[in-house]
């Protein structure tokens, strides 16, 4: 059977960026793993705006025509096509943004077309300043063979293609992290939140109207997941007023890109900026949060914290390690009545003895919820299992999202799904695992069954995997909040009848012997019968 030609085979994402990072390596003049990053970054960026713009002029085509228009009547394109307005959030481009005029750009010419084109989005919009760094691509001046390969090699990334539902900006900046950044840890700052992870945490706590806040926002990828999960549900995401906050410039000016490409109006701030010493949603409070901040994160305090409110009622968190400074910023952003969250932490968190106190006046003020330890090897940058915590401010009950809810005050329910790690993830340079849509399902249907109206939290667990306790439980724990402590874990040796265990061993050698025994008889007699004397 002939092979497949090379033009046959089927598009894949990862093999695309491949050979965009194996061309910027060689490329002269490409400079850093963050310059790299931000070329490929922008030209997502002005790949996918181009797309949408030009399903956006398809679509405005076809309305015309059910109304009875010629779109192609040149009063008509006058009137519709020259400022065309959108309903759906696409961006209108100027004839120097699309990329069909960018893809059919000579490649001596690149480079300026691509600043050109960067520079009329900045200027039309003012959504969409900020997203980039403008001369991107004249500053790094790539030669014209290289910037044409690596054009060509974007415009394969299509919506289209891969799907429009996928978050492919994050994507890109995943893996670009993965394979540039050496050094890129969890701890730096530079990270990515896998699909499912994100996936998880919403679907715990429902953040589907109201106002959604994520104190380290990244690239924005918790805000577009819960998006996804809003439209699957048919609701409507205007209902949700997004704001964040980043720290990392490069990271900010991604995360505003992406939320732009998806309609998505959001409150960023005018600047990058630090969540701790300049926040720059002071005063807001919020619906819900989701947070991956860094973990462990050092060098976050200065004196001018202090006597900062956020920690007014718990005490000054450690300055060696900023896991509860996220926790009770998080906190003081919370809508008192019912706000809620869900983050990540590393593991760390959950028995600290320079916090313990902060965790006692937590876990006495009945603010945390949930205690779940995810399996290891979910991320790219770090194998270590980690932990996510859910705050909540009212676990008195009532409704809430369709749901009546029971009193569940004083008590925690403890997760660890540190052996669902059956789902390996093919093609990546390291081991990776990842939890599937059944269990997400299943993790999910835990939590909202131990909330429900009518459950027993009192003997509610199943051994090693789940546990409602009590807070004077935890409190003879000496306030550790490590799901270890009080799920059930079972040893399975314990439950093996050694009598009859040896009993069977016994039987099964003397039923091996007794067969040797006899095959040995036959080979005897086999022998025999062709003349040998077998003694």
């Amino acid at each position: 059977m002939a092979k497949k030609k090379a033009s046959e085979k089927v598009l894949n994402i990862d093999n695309i960026l491949f050979n965009c990072r194996d061309i910027l390596r060689a490329a002269r003049n490409s400079g850093s793993f963050f310059e790299k990053r931000d070329m490929m970054l922008t030209l997502i960026f002005l790949r996918f705006i181009g797309e949408k713009y030009e399903d956006g002029i398809e679509n405005l085509r076809k309305v015309l025509i059910d109304q009875g228009l010629d779109p192609d009547d040149e009063n008509i394109r006058t009137a519709f096509f020259e400022d065309a307005t959108f309903a759906d959030g696409t961006y209108n481009l100027s004839k120097e943004a699309r990329w069909s005029t960018i893809i059919n750009t000579p490649a001596p010419e690149l480079n300026v077309a691509l600043d050109t084109a960067l520079h009329s989005i900045a200027f039309e919009s003012k959504d969409l300043k900020g997203c980039f760094i403008e001369g991107t691509f004249t500053t790094r001046n790539l030669a014209p063979n290289d910037i044409k390969k690596l054009v060509d090699e974007v415009n394969k990334i299509s919506h289209k293609v891969f799907g429009e539902e996928k978050d492919l900006i994050g994507r890109v900046y995943e893996y670009f992290l993965k394979e540039f950044a050496v050094n890129a840890t969890k701890e730096e700052g530079e990270f990515y939140t896998p699909h499912d992870v994100v996936q998880l945490i919403a679907a715990l706590i429902e953040p589907y109207e109201g106002t959604l806040y994520d104190p380290a926002c990244g690239s924005g990828g918790m805000f577009i997941q819960s998006a996804e999960l809003v439209k699957a549900r048919q609701g409507d995401i205007n209902r949700i007023n997004i704001y964040g906050q980043e720290k990392d410039a490069a990271t900010y000016r991604l995360a505003k890109m992406n939320l732009a490409l998806r309609g998505l109006s959001h409150h960023l701030g005018d600047t990058n900026d630090s969540s701790f010493t300049h926040d720059l949603h002071k005063g807001l409070y919020f619906d819900y949060i989701m947070a991956n901040p860094p973990f462990n994160l050092k060098g976050w305090y200065d004196e001018n914290l202090k006597a900062d409110a956020r920690w007014s009622d718990y005490g000054i968190p450690p300055e060696s390690n900023a896991n509860y400074a996220w926790i009770l910023h998080i906190l003081s952003h919370l809508k008192s009545a019912n706000g809620v969250a869900g983050f990540l932490l590393a593991n760390g968190a959950l028995n600290d003895s320079d916090t313990l106190e902060i965790r006692k006046k937590l876990i006495q003020n009945d603010k945390v919820e949930a205690i779940i330890v995810l399996p290891r090897e979910l991320f790219i940058t770090t194998d270590i299992s980690v932990t996510l915590w859910i705050l909540n401010q009212n676990k008195k009950g009532g409704k809430f999202q369709g749901r009546i809810l029971r009193n569940r005050e004083h008590e925690i329910l403890f997760m660890d799904l540190r052996q669902w790690r059956e789902n390996s993830v093919k093609g990546e340079s390291k081991k990776k695992v990842r939890l599937d849509e059944s269990q997400i399902a299943h993790a999910t249907n835990i939590y909202h069954t131990w909330q429900a109206d009518g459950t027993d939290g009192i003997n509610y667990a199943e051994s090693e995997l789940y546990r409602s306790v009590d807070i004077s439980e935890i409190e003879n724990k000496n306030w550790a909040l490590i799901p270890s402590k009080y799920i059930e874990f079972i040893d399975h040796d314990l439950d093996i009848d050694y009598e009859t265990e040896m009993r069977r061993i016994q039987n099964e050698i003397k039923l091996i012997l007794e067969q040797e025994k006899e095959s040995q008889k036959m080979l005897e007699n086999a022998f025999r019968g062709i003349g040998y004397n077998v003694k």
